[in-house]
């Protein structure tokens, strides 16, 4: 009986995190694409990107190939207290897999990307914490290490490059918000996309 109580305890603390704004984000290691070591503590003391990636989701495309993921990324990185972390969740076989840190470097190239690390997160052990949903999927952390934001880069759930345009880009107005407040506005929206493939 006191197993189950505290296995009820442990889902229940777990579901209450949910990468909420105003949480704690939990540290994690993993290798990036020059098969380096990377733990979100490295970065304590600056602002944190978290954006989920799949390079085979027309998503990500519409983001990547527009070139609005880039502009976005060098927006929050004129600011040198910013640091942007690509992940990767996709299991093995799954759309979206990095096959190792070569394959790594290799997306990191081809998209032209402005993200200081692509990390392999192939067991879905960091996406399942965070609990990332979709690709792509953006969580911002501040100083402290504390969640500000989670949720969709735009306003507008579509894979329609047109849509970019019209559509508020949270990432920028979030963190502009939060470097300026010290909160950011919004801290939480929807997030759309592919689901994250586990």
């Amino acid at each position: 009986m006191k197993k189950l109580s505290t296995l009820i305890l442990t889902l229940l603390t777990l579901k209450i995190f949910a990468a909420n704004p105003g949480t704690k984000a939990p540290n994690f290691t993993l290798t990036n694409q020059m098969n380096q070591k990377v733990s979100l503590e490295d970065f304590r003391g600056n602002y944190v990107v978290l954006e989920w990636y799949n390079f085979g989701c027309p998503y990500v495309r519409k983001h990547y190939d527009s070139q609005n993921m880039q502009k976005t990324q060098l927006e929050a990185l004129a600011n040198e207290n910013v640091v942007w972390l690509s992940i990767t969740s996709s299991a093995p076989g799954k759309q979206g897999h990095l096959n190792d840190y070569k394959h790594a470097a290799q997306r990191l190239k081809y998209e032209k990307s402005n993200a200081q690390h692509m990390l392999n997160d192939s067991d879905g052990k960091v996406g399942q914490l965070y609990e990332a949903k979709t690709t792509p999927q953006i969580v911002i952390i501040d100083p402290s290490g504390t969640i500000q934001y989670n949720g969709a880069i735009d306003s507008i759930p579509s894979a329609d490059k047109a849509d970019i345009k019209k559509a508020t880009n949270y990432v920028t107005t979030s963190m502009a918000s939060l470097i300026k407040t010290g909160k950011a506005k919004p801290a939480k929206t929807r997030p759309y996309g592919c689901s994250v493939k586990y």
